[in-house]
């Protein structure tokens, strides 16, 4: 038995709703990336080339965000029901593992450096990896308020504010090099760029794992919501209770909810959806969820895998 409400699934993601500071991002984000490649080659620094390696893996996640969306806002379909709104954890999990690669990159390269020192001409790196940073802060302003939107929101914002901290790092490298003379000092910002990359796409890749694993969210207490459910009038039990994510903002709740035989014959039924959808919306934010009405004994007429 389901419910009367509708429920849209080609609507605008939470991403989407951000398009245009994504688009904006990116074209920041190229930029920055062309600058340091040049200036990579005109001053033989690894920690410019190795920020560059990491502004384009980030403006690849920008425009597999970006592509996502656009993909998300496709209507459903009779053969993909939710569209394509699992499009955005896809490409939160692409994100993830081009940040671990290029995590692994600049710790392995910098090591060899680190072995093997190459002359660097800390003046004009340090002119690049200023332009570097400005451009990454103008990135994170354009993210900041969007960074809770969703896990491609905050997976793009993470990696624009880590570009912008690896350019401070670019530039103290320079200025240790200008002084000193210690040219390692630019392998060794390198090494540290790579272990900062490494959690950050651990965790993207964690988050985006237990969506497409449809894994019940963090925020949600199934022994919490069983309870609530069950404290409703003519409510005997509950089973077959699943709560998982289709994409960021979008939670799902089924399950089989046993209840009074009186329901069936007097016009209790609808009523009780009506407070089983109020009840999963009002305390827990389930705007989309499914329920079974069963009397007392039917779960044992089904199927095994229900439980």
């Amino acid at each position: 038995m389901g419910h009367g409400h509708s429920h849209d699934h080609g609507a605008v993601t939470a991403t989407g709703q951000h398009r245009g500071a994504l688009t904006a991002a990116l074209g920041v984000s190229v930029v920055v990336f062309a600058v340091q490649v040049a200036g990579a080659a005109i001053t033989g620094s690894l920690a410019l080339l190795a920020d560059a390696g990491h502004v384009l893996a980030d403006a690849g996640g920008v425009a597999l965000a970006l592509g996502a969306t656009l993909l998300a806002a496709r209507p459903a379909s009779g053969r993909r029901t939710f569209g394509w709104a699992r499009a955005e954890i896809l490409a939160a999990a692409v994100n993830g593992l081009v940040l671990a690669g290029m995590g692994v990159y600049v710790f392995v390269e910098g090591i060899r450096r680190l072995i093997e020192p190459a002359p660097v001409a800390a003046g004009g790196m340090a002119i690049f990896a200023l332009i570097g940073l400005a451009g990454n802060l103008i990135g994170v302003a354009l993210l900041y308020r969007a960074r809770e939107a969703s896990l491609n929101m905050r997976g793009a914002f993470l990696e624009v504010a880590t570009d912008a901290v690896t350019s401070v790092g670019v530039l103290a490298a320079a200025a240790v090099i200008a002084l000193t003379g210690f040219t390692r000092a630019d392998a060794i910002v390198s090494i540290l760029i790579g272990l900062i990359i490494a959690p950050r796409a651990v965790k993207l890749l964690r988050e985006a794992v237990n969506v497409l694993l449809e894994a019940a969210p963090a925020d949600v207490d199934l022994d919490e919501i069983r309870e609530h459910i069950t404290e409703l009038d003519h409510v005997t039990g509950v089973h077959d209770l699943h709560v998982y994510t289709v994409t960021s903002g979008l939670p799902v709740l089924t399950a089989h909810v046993v209840v009074d035989d009186s329901c069936f014959h007097d016009g209790h039924a609808p009523q009780l959806l009506d407070r089983l959808q109020t009840c999963l919306a009002g305390h827990f934010d389930v705007e989309h969820s499914t329920f079974q009405l069963e009397p007392a004994g039917h779960a044992g007429h089904e199927h095994p895998t229900h439980h």
